[in-house]
């Protein structure tokens, strides 16, 4: 099973991050992290590396069900979404598949969720994709 949902865009990084943090909010999902991948590598081990953020997004009500259906679920959340630069002028945004839950949990009421969290990633990843 692929644990991702990635589209790639002709576009620079930073306006495509902003793009992405606007179709997630869109669909309902806030910000509640954002890990600066370059400047962490950078500052903690002294390497260079692309432009790359992680989103840790966060729908409330999803979440809520989803942590209702199986308490250790919260180790998965949040919905962790990747912007990263591949080059000038290109940008992969990923999301993780919220199938993967699905997956790795017994509780049958997380399929539901899953569903619903996937359409709504997949929706904002379509936008992103659709305004580059």
């Amino acid at each position: 099973m692929s644990y991702a949902m990635t589209v790639r865009l002709s576009a620079g990084f930073a306006p495509t991050l902003e793009r992405v943090r606007a179709a997630l909010k869109d669909q309902g999902f806030g910000v509640l992290t954002e890990i600066d991948m370059r400047a962490t590598l950078r500052e903690k081990l002294g390497v260079e590396l692309a432009d790359y953020v992680i989103l840790g997004a966060c729908n409330p009500p999803l979440a809520h069900r989803a942590v209702q259906a199986d308490p250790a679920i919260g180790l998965l959340l949040p919905c962790n979404v990747v912007v990263r630069a591949e080059g000038p002028d290109c940008t992969v945004v990923q999301a993780m598949d919220p199938q993967v839950m699905v997956q790795l949990s017994d509780a049958s009421e997380l399929r539901a969720v899953a569903d619903e969290a996937g359409a709504r990633l997949r929706a904002a990843l379509d936008a992103v994709s659709t305004d580059a």
